[in-house]
């Protein structure tokens, strides 16, 4: 079986190790502090093999040359990546695979937050990375993409199996608890799930990974198309794009 370590790293950032024991392979998702990530490696006693990147900012591609000069692993990552932070081993697109070891791992266009972010999804291990496409009870912000273009995205994300591991990169989730309560106040779901939010982080706990099965239920942005957050969000047109934009510019300001 996969093992995931997820630890802290800069302010509010997850670093994430992904090792498979059988080849004794091992993966950084985004490379958020290099020494933080290649400390954490040397506690599990794992050697980094590879990288892989889910999109181009700096706090999830600032690590790799640092990370790769100490292993000599190999980056795979979108072509962004490539653009901002010099060569990297394989250029991947949505519908590529990369292996950790035996397992495969489907590339999936989650393009919004930037245009070339990606997600890496592992069937078998029921998990998927998401980067700052989607959070626990949010998204990312919108910096490069189109509304159409998001919604698009998730709407790919939440095809996924339900029982899907969502590994997002970030702790957000009280803040975003608290949007989405204003955006869905009659999400009896969403309710309880923001009481463990707060629950969880009062104990110091982290709120990553959730499943999509919960985002599902509760997230707003994954609900766009949900009729009460049309008829509280939307224009009247019945256009969930424009449901998910009204979301999006109210969370920014929020």
């Amino acid at each position: 079986m996969i093992e995931v370590h997820l630890f802290p790293c800069l302010s509010d950032n997850y670093g994430l190790l992904t090792h498979d024991p059988a080849s004794g392979e091992t993966v950084a998702i985004d490379t958020p502090g290099a020494a933080a990530i290649l400390a954490a490696a040397e506690a599990k006693g794992w050697r980094i093999s590879q990288i892989w990147n889910t999109h181009w900012h700096p706090d999830h591609a600032g690590g790799n040359a640092a990370i790769r000069a100490a292993t000599d692993c190999k980056v795979t990552a979108p072509a962004e990546v490539a653009e901002r932070f010099g060569p990297v081993d394989r250029v991947v697109t949505a519908g590529k695979r990369v292996m950790l070891g035996a397992h495969e791992a489907e590339v999936i266009d989650v393009g919004g937050h930037t245009l070339g972010h990606i997600a890496y999804h592992l069937p078998q291990a029921q998990i998927a990375f998401v980067g700052d496409a989607l959070f626990a009870l949010g998204c990312g912000r919108m910096f490069e993409g189109t509304p159409a273009q998001f919604w698009t995205s998730l709407q790919r994300l939440r095809a996924l199996p339900e029982g899907t591991a969502l590994y997002c990169a970030h702790e957000y989730t009280a803040a975003n608890a608290a949007f989405a309560r204003h955006a869905d106040p009659d999400n009896a779901a969403l309710a309880a799930y923001a009481e463990e939010v707060a629950a969880r982080r009062a104990a110091g706990q982290p709120t990553v990974p959730t499943t999509l099965a919960r985002e599902a239920a509760t997230n707003p942005f994954l609900r766009a198309d949900a009729p009460a957050l049309m008829a509280r969000w939307g224009d009247g047109s019945g256009d969930p794009v424009q449901t998910f934009a009204a979301l999006r510019a109210a969370k920014d300001s929020f």
